[in-house]
């Protein structure tokens, strides 16, 4: 793999990164993480940014994998994926670089992994409160309902980005073109026979920048994972 930077790591967790253009995050993002009392590896993978996102990670020598062109996130996850699976980690951690996560609940993540063998342990808001009427808590609703209706699991926050995927999960994501960081590929991995589990997990606001999923993206996102989840995954293989 070519164009990584890295500096010292240790530990058995990955956390992958995906950054297009989080100059203005990164910093506080590298700092929870380095501060958590367990040591957790991380990588950065800039996926096309145009800031200063990849002269940030030079500078202050953050392990970082450069994109020249943006790949999206399907396609940045799996780089990271495919790192990790080559340098040999036991758990990866999609980990946002926009200081939503807490590193903290890594460590969460991973006890609930550890404690029932799964494959995957996702995040989520909703095992400890209600979901509320916004437009986006009711897209997540629907998935929800559709992912309980096509596998009988029922997961209560399939938006979250939050994730701890184990060895087995890695190399899938690794080595398949078609396996994405989406709650389609979560409904695709629960009819494959996954061990799937949820933890609490809290989610702060962006802390600067613009996100992606803003409303009419949004709406096109809920409505592509729907149909997905509903008639497209029959065909998946």
């Amino acid at each position: 793999m070519q164009n990584v930077t890295e500096k010292d790591r240790g530990g058995e967790v990955l956390l992958i990164i995906p950054a297009h253009n989080e100059e203005e995050n990164l910093v506080e993002v590298v700092r929870d993480i380095e501060a958590q009392e367990e040591k957790l590896s991380y990588i950065i993978v800039s996926d096309g940014s145009t800031d200063g996102t990849v002269a940030l990670c030079r500078r202050e020598g953050y392990p970082c994998i450069v994109l020249p062109v943006n790949l999206g996130l399907a396609g940045c996850f799996q780089t990271g994926m495919k790192y990790a699976y080559r340098e040999g980690y036991q758990y990866a951690v999609q980990f946002d670089g926009d200081g939503q996560h807490r590193a903290a609940d890594v460590a969460v993540l991973k006890e609930k992994m550890e404690e029932g063998s799964y494959d995957l342990v996702l995040g989520s808001r909703f095992l400890e409160r209600r979901k509320g009427s916004s437009a986006r808590e009711t897209g997540s609703r629907l998935l929800t309902a559709v992912i309980r209706l096509t596998t009988g699991k029922t997961v209560t926050d399939p938006t979250c980005g939050l994730r701890l995927y184990s060895r087995r999960a890695i190399g899938d994501f690794a080595n398949r073109m078609n396996y994405g960081p989406e709650p389609d590929t979560v409904s695709y991995l629960i009819k494959r026979g996954y061990r799937i589990a949820e933890a609490a997990v809290e989610i702060r606001e962006r802390q600067a920048g613009q996100s992606y999923l803003r409303p009419l993206n949004a709406a096109w996102y809920m409505l592509r994972m729907l149909v997905s989840i509903l008639f497209v995954q029959r065909f998946r293989t």
